[in-house]
């Protein structure tokens, strides 16, 4: 597993970031700077029914980093591959189509440099995108507080003109849909990791596409700051 590249070598593979097409059930070649992420684990220590009991809006959190599994498994939790033979994933998609990606804007996480980069379900790892932009994804809404002390944020795009070509004018609505059912999985799966995280939705849309120079015909559908909860009695009150 290449666990940290060196910030030339992420630079270099920046270009080769552009748009992902539909879920792939085989691997695509590894090119140079991709981060192979650790296998996602399939069981844990608590059951469906204790995380949705605890399951909170956590604002504050503790300056400390995630760890490289966290991180992948949060991304499994998404968007991750469930069914190999036809790439199905996590989060239901009306007509299996898929529309989603899933950015992660890492500040704090171990064994991975700071900076932008897109997950690929189908090889379970991550391409880097660009430098660190979690200070502009603070400055698109009210929430830049959250996203500032957060060790990464997860932002949630939708492919609009796969989604419209399939479901024409309406195809915002399976969109939003898609990233509510991804968005849940986020919140189970960091209670599961004694993470927390919240879904930071108030933003400008535009100057998030700017901030992740988003492809035109992306659109971004939710921000989700994660980390490690502050201690009680800080002011972390969740809701």
């Amino acid at each position: 597993m290449k666990s940290r590249s060196t910030y030339g070598a992420l630079w270099m593979v920046f270009a080769l970031a552009g748009n992902p097409g539909p879920a792939a059930s085989q691997p695509t070649p590894v090119p140079p700077g991709v981060v192979e992420l650790p296998p996602p684990r399939t069981s844990g220590r608590l059951s469906v029914e204790e995380a949705l009991q605890q399951r909170r809006s956590i604002r504050q959190y503790a300056e400390k980093p995630l760890g490289l599994e966290q991180a992948g498994q949060l991304l499994w939790a998404a968007q991750g591959i469930t069914r190999p033979e036809d790439g199905g994933r996590t989060a239901p998609s009306g007509g299996q189509l898929y529309p989603l990606t899933v950015y992660l804007a890492a500040t704090r996480v171990l064994d991975l440099a700071p900076g932008v980069y897109r997950y690929e379900p189908s090889g379970h790892r991550l391409v880097p995108v660009m430098r660190n932009a979690v200070e502009e994804l603070a400055q698109a809404g009210p929430n830049g507080a959250f996203l500032r002390k957060a060790a990464a944020v997860l932002v949630l795009v939708g492919d609009a003109q796969r989604a419209e070509a399939r479901y024409g004018p309406g195809y915002r609505s399976y969109m939003d849909l898609e990233a509510g059912h991804a968005s849940q999985n986020v919140y189970l799966q960091a209670v599961a990791l004694g993470l927390g995280t919240v879904a930071a939705n108030f933003f400008d849309a535009t100057q998030v596409r700017r901030a992740l120079r988003l492809p035109k015909g992306l659109e971004p559908l939710s921000i989700m700051p994660v980390g490690i909860p502050a201690a009680a009695g800080s002011g972390a009150a969740p809701d």
